[in-house]
């Protein structure tokens, strides 16, 4: 399903609507424009491992997939979509307004809303202190002097400034209930900037890479931790996508991709 959508800088695009989940809940997506959520969205919801009602946010949630999968799973989880862009921020509000996802009214709102804003500034814009038990976050992974692409939509979510990690994982620790749980996803690349942003807000940190196959190296690494917890870093065993020699989704995360389990922490 597609529509022609201006933006505010009159660049058209086409939006799609696209099913995640097997159908469980569909979003709707640029095409041609910004960012597309796929497989790391879908892993990125399944570290909310969560029994009872919880409430999350989705920090630069864009058009909203990880934080409806989030919803989706939990049937008692109230999501908030964090979104600074307009466009996406309006795209994520056109998706809980598609029939197919009418189960989450009430459940999940969108919040225009810049992840940077700092004290009163933020509390503010509706991003309140010690809220939420769960903050889940997918930031801009390439280096800005890497950014190649002419689409300013697509550049915004993808460029990483410097410190970026710093700032958001920071509202993530003040936006969090003590004992609260951070994840996020991000390249490899990244490790170091994460452990560091988290410093003394967050502990107990779990990594795991993703692998493409066995033998090949990382691309992502999952990254879950608790606020104020002073666990030691821990590394897990690795997360491969494919089956050996195929294209096939390995059983595991092709569960963790369609919402049919979570990926737990140890401890």
């Amino acid at each position: 399903m597609t529509d022609p959508l201006v933006n505010d800088t009159a660049v058209a695009f086409t939006e799609t609507v696209d099913a995640f989940h097997y159908g469980a809940f569909h979003v709707v997506q640029p095409l041609g424009a910004g960012h597309r959520s796929g497989m790391d969205a879908m892993l990125l919801a399944s570290l909310v491992a969560a029994p009872a009602r919880v409430r999350v946010a989705d920090l630069g949630a864009g058009a909203g997939a990880a934080g409806l999968a989030v919803a989706s799973r939990l049937g008692e989880a109230e999501v908030t979509l964090v979104e600074r862009s307009p466009l996406m921020a309006a795209l994520a509000k056109k998706t809980l307004d598609l029939p197919q996802n009418a189960r989450f009214k009430g459940r999940v709102q969108v919040l225009e809303a810049d992840v940077g804003l700092t004290g009163q500034r933020r509390v503010s814009a509706g991003l309140a202190d010690e809220v939420f038990d769960h903050v889940i976050m997918n930031p801009p992974f390439n280096d800005h002097a890497d950014r190649r692409t002419p689409d300013p939509l697509k550049a915004e979510a993808h460029a990483m400034t410097e410190g970026l990690f710093d700032i958001w994982i920071r509202t993530a620790g003040a936006i969090m209930r003590p004992g609260g749980q951070l994840s996020l996803i991000a390249r490899p690349q990244s490790i170091a900037d994460i452990i560091a942003a988290c410093g003394r807000r967050f502990g107990g940190i779990e990594i795991t890479a993703i692998q493409p196959r066995r033998n090949e190296s990382a691309v992502r690494i999952l990254v879950t931790a608790i606020k104020q917890n002073r666990a030691r870093l821990t590394l897990r065993a690795p997360l491969v996508i494919h089956e050996e020699d195929s294209h096939r989704f390995a059983g595991t995360v092709n569960d963790l991709n369609n919402g049919r389990t979570a990926y737990a922490r140890l401890k």
